[in-house]
């Protein structure tokens, strides 16, 4: 946490903005070489795209960031205003969202216990392959509208409240809270949500919990990702929406500075925050 610690300063926000600048015009050359194959019409057509997706990124990435989960449920809306396309739109997420998780993973390292991580993360892989297939057999509409709304009333009811400090957990439980994260990665865009919850019930603080639903978040992405490009019909991966990554880490590393800043009460009451947030955009799909 060295890495992150200290107050902020002129000098910091001087460098969060020269790091969002620099990831903007960065971005913008990798994607405009990406799309050379495209005459100069379709290009213009697509410039004012690329901006409006990218500051959405980054104020997403920002406010993620802070709190360690929640970027798609934020970003989803305004990405799919600027990309009609669902599949692209999802593409431009997941590889944002990932590379938002790994840059705040990689500032947490040394915090991170991967044998409390371990229960939640055999829970979650366990159960992806079922979430996979809600996806892509069913309907999953109603799974997701009353998952938003169930986090929305959480969020509500708990934001002013200290959460229920639950002194006993145990290894099953563990596994069973990871194994719901593996269902809603695929479904809903959202593994973190159960097990954001749970280690806000334990009464850890802030670095202790994001120590351990950071990198869950993370590796079930990343294994979600695998997945559904495996089974499905398109590549999940391409050049254009690689670019899009550079204003998240512009946003991330905002966003774990304004980590830093926040007391344990008031991270979580942002977190109660966003999770609002995500239970009504989730509830909205």
């Amino acid at each position: 946490m060295s890495a992150l610690a200290g107050s902020p300063s002129n000098r910091t926000i001087g460098l969060a903005t020269l790091c969002v600048l620099t990831s903007i015009v960065a971005g913008g050359a990798v994607w405009h070489f990406a799309l050379l194959r495209h005459d100069l019409t379709e290009l213009a057509h697509q410039i004012p795209s690329w901006g409006g997706v990218s500051l959405v990124i980054f104020v997403a990435a920002s406010i993620s960031s802070t709190v360690g989960f929640a970027f798609s449920a934020i970003a989803t809306v305004m990405v799919l205003h600027f990309v009609p396309d669902t599949v692209e739109a999802v593409q431009i997420m997941m590889i944002a969202s990932i590379t938002i998780q790994a840059f705040s993973v990689a500032g947490l390292w040394r915090t991170i216990s991967w044998r409390a991580c371990a229960p939640f993360l055999i829970g979650g892989i366990a159960t992806m392959p079922a979430g996979i297939y809600v996806l892509l057999s069913l309907r999953p509409h109603a799974y997701a509208m009353a998952m938003g709304v169930a986090l929305a009333l959480y969020g509500a009811f708990m934001l002013f409240r200290r959460p229920p400090s639950i002194k006993r957990g145990g290894l099953l439980t563990d596994i069973g809270v990871g194994a719901l994260g593996g269902l809603t990665g695929p479904v809903a865009a959202f593994p973190g949500a159960f097990v954001t919850i749970w280690c806000g019930m334990r009464g850890w603080d802030k670095v202790i919990q994001r120590s351990i639903y950071q990198p869950y978040i993370l590796i079930l992405q990343m294994v979600t990702l695998g997945g559904i490009s495996l089974v499905g019909e398109r590549s999940m991966l391409n050049s254009e929406a690689i670019a899009y990554a550079l204003p998240g880490l512009a946003g991330a590393y905002l966003g774990l500075h304004v980590f830093q800043k926040l007391t344990d009460i008031q991270f979580q009451r942002t977190v109660n925050l966003a999770l609002i947030l995500s239970g009504i955009v989730l509830a909205m799909k």
